[in-house]
């Protein structure tokens, strides 16, 4: 799940700048890697990839400033699904 959340944002963010580096714990707000409008772009993308709807309440710095918390709010809404099995 990082290097997929990773690889999209140096991708769409970073320019495609391979050599970049980003820390996984790295605010993108404080650096400047994504703003307001990129985090719309990244949560489109989270959606569509990991098959989940975020929630407007969900919106804030604390699930999607970093790709340590992406992957924390990704795996809990994940575990809050219903099994497909039941």
């Amino acid at each position: 799940m990082k290097e997929k959340l990773r690889t999209f944002i140096i991708d769409n963010f970073m320019f495609g700048d391979q050599d970049a580096s980003l820390d996984d714990s790295a605010s993108f707000l404080d650096t400047g890697i994504v703003d307001s409008t990129g985090i719309l772009e990244l949560v489109a993308f989270i959606e569509g990839e990991f098959k989940i709807n975020v929630r407007d309440e969900d919106l804030i710095p604390e699930n999607f400033d970093s790709i340590d918390r992406i992957v924390t709010y990704v795996n809990s809404r994940l575990q809050d699904q219903p099994s497909k099995n039941s």
